[in-house]
């Protein structure tokens, strides 16, 4: 069994990640209108009528802008919590809202997905892992400083969608007012290139494949420059940048029962 994953936007104008295996899918987050998530998908050859439900880390618009036209059309089930509706202000019909709970998993017929809690300037944020049998994917995203829930969880993942949002003496050097420069970098904003660097290098699983670099910053951060950060470091993982303008390609992640097992007998 693989899954496919796929990055549809990525940065502060909107955010959408699309993991499924060959018959059914989710989206984490979406960012984007539901046009521009049809055409993208469409162009990469994903079928928009794989995804089953829709799951929302947080009520910041650049992650819940397309969610309502898109569930309307496509009758799709939204996972969000009911302090992240409540402070979205999101137009869904009752029967389309579900909830989730930090470690409960919800299962999507052969796909699990797992929220658990981050530091984020949110109501209730949440990071995921979407599995299926032996293959988990991280998404990682909006994440002031990697906790241990972070850090527990990227070490099980064979890809992941992982926060690179600004490069330290860009954020210091640049435009933006001192209250906004430490909001980003105060605990509670998004992750540093040093700070993703870090959890990549100590903690990334030797079965880890790809890693996509997400939601860079279009002001306080450089492609270029973070993708040679991490190359340095990629040991064999494929590392990506998430464009902020276009979609990726598709990315097939395939796992071993042997890895999947041996990392839950060292976690457990």
């Amino acid at each position: 069994m693989s899954l496919s994953i796929a990055s549809l936007n990525s940065g502060s104008n909107g955010n959408c990640y699309y993991i499924g295996n060959n018959r059914n899918a989710v989206l984490i987050d979406a960012g984007i209108s539901c046009r521009e998530t049809e055409k993208r998908m469409k162009r990469i050859g994903l079928d928009i009528k794989k995804v089953r439900a829709i799951f929302i880390s947080h009520e910041h618009t650049d992650h819940i802008r397309g969610v309502a036209v898109l569930a309307n059309k496509y009758n799709l089930p939204v996972y969000i919590t009911e302090p992240t509706l409540q402070n979205g202000g999101l137009a869904l019909s009752r029967e389309s809202v579900f909830s989730f709970k930090a470690y409960e998993p919800v299962c999507i017929d052969e796909i699990t997905i797992t929220a658990f809690p981050k530091f984020h300037d949110a109501a209730e944020p949440h990071s995921f892992v979407v599995a299926s049998d032996d293959i988990r994917i991280g998404v990682f995203t909006d994440i002031g400083a990697p906790c241990e829930h972070v850090i527990r969880h990227f070490q099980q993942c064979h890809a992941a969608f992982l926060e690179a949002n600004y490069d330290e003496l860009m954020l210091e050097n640049g435009r933006y007012p001192i209250y906004l420069k430490n909001r980003i970098r105060g605990g509670k904003g998004h992750l540093s290139n040093s700070q993703a660097l870090a959890l990549f290098t100590i903690h990334r699983p030797t079965f880890m494949s790809h890693l996509l670099l997400s939601h860079l910053s279009k002001d306080n951060n450089d492609p270029e420059l973070v993708l040679n950060l991490f190359q340095k470091h990629a040991n064999g993982t494929r590392i990506v940048v998430a464009s902020r303008y276009e979609e990726s390609e598709v990315y097939t992640i395939g796992g071993s029962v042997k890895a999947a097992k041996a990392i839950q007998l060292e976690l457990y």
